[in-house]
């Protein structure tokens, strides 16, 4: 059964977009205005409550990064410098978009039941919804690199696995420089 819909037909002046084009330079005009008008005041003492855009010049300057925000994965490690995860599966499980694979071996180690031989996470297909830090009962996986800028040539290069989220470890310092080049 198919749905018929009705095309509305555009006006001569809704063709020509003229009026589209005016009222988006009004638009833009009036945030430029009221923008410069905050910086003026606050210049003379004036709205110190207020703020004004800021512009950041990229990428010589970074904008501050909110305590929160989720970042590039990592895993934690043990004191003993092994891998914190027991391959539980509790991440790959609750994942969304299905970009954690895990493959659990038997641990030598005979208070510890599992750990990943194999934990891949495909950032192609991550959607950074920080469910998988939210479901780690061992607290293994982590968003907190505060790595955003993160590229590759090929699909292959955006699978980071053990080695690659490992050796993230370390809990990292603010405003450290955050660009990481993966070929």
């Amino acid at each position: 059964m198919a749905i018929k819909v009705e095309e509305k037909q555009l006006t001569l002046l809704e063709r020509l977009y003229v009026l589209e084009v005016v009222r988006g330079i009004a638009l833009t005009t009036g945030h430029f205005f009221r923008n410069m008008a905050v910086h003026i005041a606050r210049l003379f003492g004036l709205a110190k409550d207020k703020k004004g855009s800021t512009t950041f010049q990229y990428p010589e300057e970074r904008r501050p990064l909110a305590p929160r925000l989720r970042t590039l994965h990592r895993l934690t490690r043990r004191e003993d410098g092994a891998p914190r995860c027991v391959a539980c599966m509790m991440c790959e499980t609750v994942c969304p978009a299905h970009c954690i694979s895990i493959v659990a071996g038997e641990h030598p180690n005979p208070l510890i039941e599992k750990y990943p031989t194999r934990f891949d996470i495909d950032l192609g297909l991550c959607v950074f919804c920080g469910y998988c830090v939210e479901a780690c009962p061992e607290d293994a996986i982590r968003m907190d690199t505060g790595v955003l800028e993160f590229t590759s040539f090929s699909r292959e290069g955006m699978v980071y696995d053990l080695n690659k989220l490992l050796a993230r470890s370390e809990t990292p310092k603010p405003n450290e420089e955050s660009k990481v080049k993966t070929a």
